[in-house]
């Protein structure tokens, strides 16, 4: 994987450091053509060419896994009757389809790969949510909430399985690279999500190793999700880990926003609660990048986070503690750095876009893809 961004902490809005350059609007030619870009469309599309190949693969699950993934996926409801839930924003098949097209091959090339990252992506939620506790997902309870933690250990590992098998079973030389790749990805995100758990006990985190964990936890699939169907459909090596520099990076800028939304986002659109990542004592960037400040507001913060790792009455916080966290958080400057850290991550995925030749047309679809992680509201 391509090396992650390190800072020091906090940088002042509108500077820069260690030679980096702040984000700035593109040019009203760029910006146009990525306006023009349908993006909505470009992930319905991931979405309706990979759910037919991911209904198959769940069929072969034995009882009561096939119903209990069902279920995950918003197919039917707690019931077992038919349901159209939220499935999620689709982000990784659509770049699995669209990366296809950097090779000249039909978007279809892609639809294994865009199915086993789906598969791995949601084993890694299934667990996760049982790990974190968390109770909701998608506006629904969440499966270890619904059919309780052995089946949602079960169909998580159920659902790595057929990631490979749906990408093995094709044969091919270029199936075996593309599972290598997989195989890689999701090796870091478990160590990305032994990470996230181990930050969770500790006082301080720096922010160097806040984004090693986020370049794991997340950047790492969305790194396989950007290349796969290129190697699917017959990409150098070159070419594949160009995509991944690109996916790596859009990534840490998509974990970037998800932090903010753990924090500040509006529970009606998230589907999670309110202050959801203060509530597991998470070390997400807005809550290190604060602490490192250093300021009165840091100090304060850290005070009272160490505290709160003491408090045996943590959980029956009110919403007015958890919104004082908060705005300790934003006082400490937490969040605009974030915001801006995600700025700047989603610029350098895109000029990772110029290392190597693509349809302008594929190149536009994978830059409006990125502008829509950072300016996304769920």
């Amino acid at each position: 994987m391509p090396n992650q961004h390190t800072a020091a902490g906090p940088r002042t809005p509108g500077t820069a450091t260690r030679g980096e350059t702040v984000p700035t609007v593109p040019p009203a030619s760029t910006a146009a053509r990525r306006t023009a870009v349908d993006v909505t469309a470009l992930l319905e599309r991931g979405r309706t060419l990979a759910t037919p190949v991911l209904r198959a693969a769940i069929d072969r699950l034995a009882p009561p896994m096939d119903t209990v993934a069902a279920y995950h996926f918003g197919w039917i409801d707690a019931q077992g009757n038919p349901a159209d839930g939220d499935g999620g924003k689709a982000v990784r098949p659509a770049l699995a389809v669209l990366s296809a097209e950097v090779t000249g091959a039909a978007p279809e090339t892609g639809i294994p790969g865009a199915v086993a990252v789906e598969l791995v992506h949601n084993f890694s939620l299934l667990h996760d949510d049982l790990m974190d506790g968390d109770e909701q997902r998608r506006h629904r309870d969440t499966v270890w909430k619904v059919h309780g933690p052995a089946q949602a250990i079960l169909v998580g590992d159920a659902l790595f399985a057929l990631a490979n098998e749906v990408l093995l079973e094709l044969g091919t030389v270029e199936a075996g690279r593309a599972t290598r790749r997989l195989t890689t990805a999701t090796r870091a995100l478990i160590d990305g999500q032994a990470q996230d758990i181990s930050y969770e006990h500790r006082d301080r985190v720096s922010v160097e190793e806040c984004l090693e964990m986020e370049g794991n936890k997340t950047g790492a699939l969305l790194a396989c999700a950007s290349s796969i169907g290129a190697v699917l459909g017959g990409a150098d090596d070159r070419t594949a880990d160009t995509l991944e520099k690109y996916g790596y990076h859009l990534g840490l800028a998509f974990q970037a926003v998800d932090d903010l939304l753990g924090i500040w986002g509006d529970p009606v659109s998230t589907g999670k609660q309110t202050w959801s990542d203060l509530r597991q004592r998470k070390k997400s960037l807005p809550v290190v990048a604060a602490l490192a400040e250093g300021g009165a507001a840091s100090e304060r913060l850290g005070e009272i986070l160490a505290a709160d790792a003491k408090s045996s009455d943590f959980a029956n916080f009110s919403e007015e503690e958890f919104a004082a966290r908060a705005a300790l958080i934003e006082d400490a400057g937490g969040r605009e750095w974030t915001a801006e850290e995600a700025r700047r991550q989603h610029t350098v995925a895109i000029e990772a876009l110029d290392a190597i030749a693509m349809p302008d047309q594929v190149r536009d679809r994978f830059a409006a893809l990125a502008d829509f992680v950072v300016v996304r509201k769920r």
